[in-house]
């Protein structure tokens, strides 16, 4: 009898799940066909013409928007976008770019490449490539117009000030370096950078620099993992197990489903797990490089210093859809070896009405032990061991960071003042000062809300030159103000302003280069190091 009811309360479970699943596969038929009556009903009735491509791209996107910005759809153009960030190779001349309504601007260019041997610089407005006029095209455009096939001709037209200038170039292979510069700081520390984990690339470029720093005496590493975004977790696995012993667990994955929850562990023989190692994030080091430091930190091989990390602990998957698109979705989240999730942002209970998406770190943060004992906490990043203090970002500071203010004053710096030496150069109090002038005076592009909505309201009031005097009172005391804002944040601006017009003077790797001699969470790095004795205390030991 009891076993005849057990059987009967198995079928109705089976029957219930199998209810629920056809339940579920229901309504997204349903949800499906519903989209497609839509389309063909617009299609055919609307008065314009309608891009089938367009609409149903802004639709996908319209739905992921609502889940994290993680999530996303490409269609055929932007795949090739995606690749390229991920494997750090294509057929291009050698830029970075940002996309405007007139073309295309120089943000940096690469040493070496063709854009570098045939004069391009920094703030160059492409204008026109292979008589193709850019003013109007769209972003998906723009990207595809400077990348092909190695060795293709390219012709480019440029707005440099108020010069036009013409460039014969062909494309070549592009290779993006994850290990950029790897130098010895003294005799026997050595650095190295690490900027993204490049699939395939990065732990093979962070191994080579280590074996290299060791031949000439490296003895410990100053490992820089600072802005960096992230990219492949099996990089991610693979750079930790440099540093400690074969089968170690390196991170956990928990998703909706078995095949997106596993463990991942080291497999592989280590470099050097003895050698004092200091790992360097900050606000912007994210997911894997927070994979890293997250583990390093708790099996007490590395003391992380610097900043908070960003804190993102989801995991993304790519999958191929129909007609060569791909979407990349959040499978899982991911935890450090004592158990923390540190993801920041709780996107699950994002305020439906405001949008804002509240923070783990505001609710209950739960503690944890490392190897040695020590407690580290889950939520909002990875906490450093060793905390650099900064001055907090204001409102306008953090408008300021998204303009592009500092990139249009270090093109005019770098034109005015031609002749500079890497040896020499700082970024000095005056500098600083003559920015501020330059906000005031010329810049266009950092708009605080305040001064958006003021000149807004001005706009709308009939008979407005009656107050063009109160008017232009009032915008001043704005900018005073927004400036004052900035300025409390001279120590983070001034940064970024010196490292942009280093780009600009020397390239990326002069900026390392200057850093290595000149930046004060390196020196502090060092000096933890030089001191055996306060670093094994930090760690535990």
């Amino acid at each position: 009898m009891r076993n005849r009811k057990i059987i009967i309360i198995a079928l109705i479970s089976v029957i219930v799940i199998s209810y629920s699943f056809q339940s579920r596969f229901f309504e997204i038929a349903k949800q499906i066909e519903i989209y497609n009556n839509l389309y063909k009903t617009l299609n055919i009735n609307y008065i314009d013409e309608i891009n089938p491509g367009d609409l149903t791209t802004k639709a996908i996107n319209n739905t992921l928007q609502n889940l994290d910005p993680y999530t996303r759809f490409y269609n055929e153009q932007q795949m090739e976008d995606a690749k390229i960030r991920r494997e750090g190779e294509y057929g291009g001349i050698g830029i970075t770019s940002k996309y405007t309504k007139n073309g295309i601007v120089i943000v940096a260019v690469k040493e070496g490449f063709p854009a570098d041997k045939a004069g391009l610089k920094a703030g160059d407005l492409i204008t026109i490539v292979n008589d193709q006029e850019l003013k109007g095209l769209e972003r998906d455009q723009l990207s595809q117009v400077l990348k092909g096939i190695p060795e293709t001709p390219v012709a480019v037209k440029v707005q440099r000030a108020a010069k036009e200038l013409d460039f014969s170039l062909k494309l070549d292979k592009i290779i993006d370096n994850p290990v950029p510069f790897f130098e010895m700081i003294n005799d026997d520390t050595g650095y190295i950078i690490l900027t993204r984990f490049t699939a395939r690339k990065s732990t093979e470029e962070v191994r080579n620099a280590i074996e290299v720093l060791k031949e000439k005496g490296m003895k410990k590493l100053v490992f820089d993992l600072r802005s960096n975004p992230g990219g492949s977790l099996f990089d991610a696995i693979n750079i930790t197990n440099l540093f400690i012993p074969s089968g170690k667990k390196v991170v956990d994955t928990r998703g909706k489903t078995r095949k997106n929850s596993r463990t991942y562990s080291t497999s592989q023989e280590p470099l050097d797990t003895e050698m004092p190692v200091v790992v360097l994030i900050n606000g912007r080091s994210a997911s894997a490089s927070e994979i890293v430091s997250g583990a390093l930190q708790d099996y007490d091989r590395a003391v992380v210093m610097g900043e908070r990390s960003f804190g993102k602990g989801l995991v993304q998957r790519y999958f191929d859809l129909t007609y060569g698109t791909q979407m990349k979705a959040t499978i899982s989240k991911y935890y450090t070896p004592s158990g923390r999730c540190i993801q920041e942002l709780d996107y699950a209970n994002r305020d439906q009405k405001t949008g804002k998406v509240p923070k783990f770190s505001d609710g209950i943060v739960n503690s944890y032990k490392t190897t040695n004992g020590r407690t580290v906490y889950d939520g909002g990043g990875v906490m450093p061991d060793i905390a650099i203090k900064k001055s907090t970002k204001t409102k306008a500071t953090e408008k300021l960071l998204k303009s592009d203010a500092i990139f249009n004053f270090a093109t005019e710096f770098v034109r005015s003042n031609p002749n500079q030496t890497l040896a020499s150069f700082s970024f000095k109090k005056s500098d600083f000062n003559d920015f501020k002038s330059y906000l005031k005076d010329k810049d266009t592009t950092f708009t605080t809300k305040q001064e958006a909505s003021f000149k807004k309201a001005y706009k709308t009031v009939k008979n407005n030159k009656n107050i063009t005097s109160e008017y232009n009172a009032i915008l001043q005391k704005l900018e005073d103000t927004k400036i004052e804002e900035i300025a409390k944040n001279e120590d983070i601006i001034a940064s970024e302003l010196e490292d942009e017009i280093l780009a600009q003077y020397f390239y990326q790797k002069g900026v390392y280069q200057h850093h290595l001699k000149n930046d004060k969470v390196i020196k502090q790095a060092v000096d933890l190091l030089n001191n055996p004795k306060e670093y094994q205390k930090i760690l535990g030991n």
